[in-house]
């Protein structure tokens, strides 16, 4: 008898259910939570939050982001915490279907710059129709100097870099970047091959 490969599957929409289940509010407990920085530590507190857009166009409500920072410090956490404990836990997960609009919203901290790069937040993406998860970078519009220096950034050409660049608003006393990914078509975000 001969044999065939097992054809491939794509990755969502069950990651954000089952790995963010406490936001969906199910009965279980999450490992990761999209409170990265809680007010006790220091730093500037920040909202990062977006939608994630398909190839149509259309919002996805069944996406999920995994991001990794560092501190305010240039600290990146070494251990893993107790997800309701409080304080920095460098690592966060948030599902895009809370809401009809398909938004997602993370509390962390600004990073630090490190290693002469600009302050960043690293983010994985999982999603429907994907088959495999996609890379990328946050940056942020109030630090023009360090992204102009950043090499990773660099690297992406210039009319393509702002789809790595979150905009800073001041909504309701709240410092708030706005970070939109497009998964496909003209304003496309740039993914990394890892």
């Amino acid at each position: 008898m001969k044999y065939k490969q097992t054809p491939s599957q794509t990755i969502g929409p069950f990651f954000a259910h089952g790995l963010t289940a406490e936001q969906y509010r199910y009965n279980y407990t999450s490992i990761a939570h999209p409170v990265v920085a809680d007010h006790s530590v220091p730093g500037e507190q920040i909202i990062v939050q977006g939608r994630v857009f398909d190839g149509a166009g259309n919002s996805c409500t069944d996406a999920m982001l995994e991001c990794w920072q560092c501190d305010a410090e240039g600290r990146y956490s070494d251990r893993q915490q107790d997800p309701k404990a409080g304080g920095f836990k460098g690592f966060g997960r948030v599902g895009t279907g809370m809401n009809e609009a398909g938004r997602y919203e993370i509390r962390t901290i600004k990073p630090a710059s490190i290693y002469g790069q600009a302050p960043h937040i690293n983010v994985t993406l999982f999603m429907r129709g994907m088959l495999n998860h996609q890379f990328t970078r946050i940056y942020f519009s109030d630090e023009e100097d360090l992204n102009a220096r950043d090499k990773m950034l660099n690297l992406v050409p210039e009319d393509r870099r702002q789809t790595l660049i979150a905009r800073r608003l001041e909504i309701a006393g709240a410092t708030v970047y706005e970070f939109n990914i497009y998964v496909q078509g003209e304003q496309e975000t740039v993914f990394f091959d890892l």
